[in-house]
């Protein structure tokens, strides 16, 4: 059974049930596929060891079990066998075959013609079934709906509530995936109704349809105000989509249509079949699947197979030109990479169980990622705050905090000081946030600061730079102790919604009008770094996006469009730098010899894109392109550079490495996907950066390690 840490443990069989793989773990307990003694596959859910404890999750548990013997519908998969009141509660469901619709999504691109309005009926018709026995179920997300070749299947009822039972609905908690969530959730969760769930139904057809929530933004917080007061991004979205997710995306539950009428509504949908190949075209459809549905089908089936020898697998190292492994790094024209000493590859799980809540996933993209200080890295995961991790064996020194949400990358690391944010319970949006710093080598914390949440805050030469809890004033933490050096207020000439920045290690800020902050320009104060007299420096297009600092002057890209583009932003288009003066505010406009498209990161005065089907671009800061390189592996981080071997690192979602020399763009290597790194991994974007010259990137819940001479060795799990 499930051992005191929430980890299962080798269990043959559980109410009669062979328990033939572990399939994955939940917020709530482990899912393993299961046989009956006739031959026939179920899902069972067992609640972990030390939530079985708990009566208010024994009791959440005993709620879902309800729920789901009360939803009965080809939509929903249903309940075969369940044991609440068992020393480990379990329940068994009908087994559906079939990736999540976020896996299908994250592979096989957006749905079109007649697999999304297959989609789309089903949901109907599924939550028809749901809200007819009585039940809202409050959590509808692609990672909830499986997509199985004859019709979606809504599983999850884990946080569902019955018309006639609400106790469970805990105020002063979060309960949900914020993205999908409505605005009522966040409001009243006490008073959701079926109306909630045509919301969510709303936001999870725009993501089928074009791979991106309408509210999607980097974190948990400006998310839930977009949900509760902006209006939805329906870029890409088609007509009549457009409309009827427009319609169930009303913040007034009173004015979203009825399931019976989107019902006939849907049938206005495209029935055309996309051509072979196509995003959203045969993949999806129903009827027998082809050979990337079979695979996909055997990787579900085999998950568990793969995340056990995930620890000992190889990377196979992908040559462009055909001639088999090489390690161009080690050739006579590059020095070998210094590493740390007794570097050996590895791979680390940040994932972590905790004994008084689950551990929930629904918050995966918030910005995960580690920090170093040339010695070891300080990384964010789930289940913990920040986790201290050897650059050489990937062993873990110390864990700090036991979040059940995916935690924040940290600050930064100075002066033996981890800084990071301990993240806020409550349902609140505008809950204050908990500026940490802990100590490097123990973890045990120095000290701690409440800070507004809505604004990051930045490390800056003489400190950190945050925004006080209850009020718009900018001010200066000494870095030892926390205690205030000073404080200024946030105010411009367009308004007093001001942001800290630190490009360069100088303190900045950018303020918007505070009523209107998606309005008119925007305002860059220069900040003295002694006592925070603020200077008006310029002001800027808030399609200008800060990038760091060249030679001292602040650096920005420059959107061509306000709204965020395709690929929840991540695919913009850009029309130029900005460099500004930081003693005159002189404004200098730099322009590009195109538009580059993607992700725009400042690396020693070059300015690289990257877009999410691996194209690489690089631009000098002073306007010209250097180069562009196709490195065909899609959904890439921002990249990293090393010191030595005049190289860029980048990693993709599915854990490939690729290095690029940075002179010409050139692929000097890629690696193979790595294995078993489950779901998380499709829902977050990956990171990468270097210790020396050895690569460390985190994909999902995984950090691994890799020598850049020799990128086929592989990593051994710690």
């Amino acid at each position: 059974m499930p051992s005191s840490t929430g980890e299962s443990e080798s269990v043959e069989s559980l109410g009669g049930y062979e328990l033939v793989e572990r399939l994955g773990s939940g917020g709530m307990g482990v899912v393993h596929l299961g046989r009956s003694a006739s031959g026939r596959l179920v899902a069972v859910k067992v609640v972990h060891a030390p939530y079985a404890e708990d009566e208010v999750f024994r009791a959440r548990f005993r709620q879902e079990v309800a729920a789901v013997r009360r939803v009965s519908g080809a939509f929903t998969a249903p309940v075969v066998d369940a044991d609440p009141e068992a020393a480990q509660p379990w329940m068994a469901t009908l087994y559906v075959p079939g990736p999540t619709l976020a896996e299908l999504v994250s592979e096989d691109g957006p749905l079109g013609g007649r697999a999304l309005r297959n989609l789309a009926t089903g949901l109907v018709e599924a939550l028809r079934d749901i809200h007819r026995a009585g039940v809202v179920h409050r959590n509808l997300k692609p990672g909830n709906v499986l997509m199985a070749e004859d019709g979606p299947r809504v599983i999850d009822f884990g946080i569902s509530c019955a018309a006639d039972d609400r106790a469970l609905t805990v105020t002063g908690r979060l309960i949900g995936a914020p993205p999908f969530m409505s605005p009522e959730q966040f409001a009243s969760p006490r008073e959701v109704t079926a109306a909630s769930d045509v919301f969510s139904l709303g936001s999870l057809l725009v993501y089928a349809a074009t791979g991106r929530g309408p509210f999607d933004a980097d974190s948990p917080y400006p998310t839930g105000y977009q949900v509760m007061h902006e209006q939805p991004d329906l870029e890409g979205v088609a007509e009549p989509l457009r409309t009827l997710a427009e319609r169930c995306l009303a913040k007034d539950p009173a004015s979203r249509p009825t399931l019976a009428e989107l019902r006939e509504l849907f049938r206005s949908l495209p029935d055309t079949p996309e051509p072979p190949g196509a995003p959203g075209g045969a993949p999806s459809a129903a009827g027998p699947g082809g050979p990337r549905r079979r695979v996909r089908r055997l990787a579900v089936l085999g998950a568990a197979l793969v995340i056990a020898v995930a620890g000992t697998a190889a990377y196979a190292l992908s040559s462009r030109s055909g001639e088999g492994d090489r390690t161009p790094l080690a050739s006579a024209s590059h020095r070998p990479a210094v590493l740390p000493t007794g570097f050996q590859p590895w791979r680390t799980g940040l994932s972590r169980r905790v004994a008084h809540e689950p551990t929930s996933h629904d918050v995966d993209a918030v910005n995960a990622g580690c920090v170093s200080d040339g010695t070891a890295l300080y990384c964010a995961g789930t289940g913990f705050t920040v986790a201290r991790v050897d650059a050489a064996s990937g062993r873990v020194g110390w864990w700090y905090g036991g979040n059940t949400e995916a935690a924040e990358r940290p600050l930064g690391v100075r002066g033996g000081i981890v800084y990071t944010y301990e993240q806020p319970h409550g349902t609140a949006v505008h809950a204050p946030r908990r500026l940490l710093a802990l100590d490097a080598a123990t973890g045990k914390r120095v000290w701690s600061r409440e800070i507004d949440a809505s604004h990051p805050a930045a490390l800056f030469n003489g400190g950190v730079l945050a925004v006080a809890h209850n009020s718009s004033d900018l001010v200066a933490l000494d870095p030892k102790t926390g205690e205030q050096r000073w404080r200024t207020a946030g105010k411009s000439s367009v308004g007093t919604e001001c942001g800290p920045l630190a490009p360069g290690g100088a303190p900045y800020a950018l303020c918007t009008d505070a009523q209107h902050p998606a309005k008119g320009p925007a305002a860059l104060l220069h900040l003295n770094p002694a006592d925070g007299t603020a200077r008006e420096l310029t002001h800027l297009s808030q399609r200008a996006v800060p990038l760091g600092a060249v030679s001292a002057q602040p650096l920005f890209a420059l959107r061509k469009h306000l709204d965020a583009g395709p690929e929840g932003g991540r695919d913009e288009e850009y029309e130029g730098l900005i460099r500004i003066d930081p003693i005159s505010g002189a404004l200098i406009r730099v322009r590009l010899p195109d538009i580059p498209r993607g992700t725009p990161t400042l690396l020693n005065g070059i300015v690289y894109f990257v877009r999410p089907d691996g194209t690489v671009t690089a631009y000098s800061a002073n306007g010209p392109r250097l180069w562009q390189r196709d490195t065909e592996v899609e959904d890439l981080s921002v990249p990293a550079r090393s010191a030595g071997p005049d190289a860029l690192y980048l990693a993709g979602r599915h854990g490939r490495l690729v290095a690029l020399d940075r002179e010409t763009g050139d692929v000097r290597w890629t690696t193979d996907k790595l294995p078993g790194l489950g779901t998380p991994a499709g829902n977050t974007v990956p990171s990468v950066l270097t210790v020396k010259d050895a690569l460390v990137a985190v994909v999902g819940d995984t950090a691994f390690s890799a020598d850049p001479d020799h990128p086929t060795r592989a990593p051994s799990a710690r």
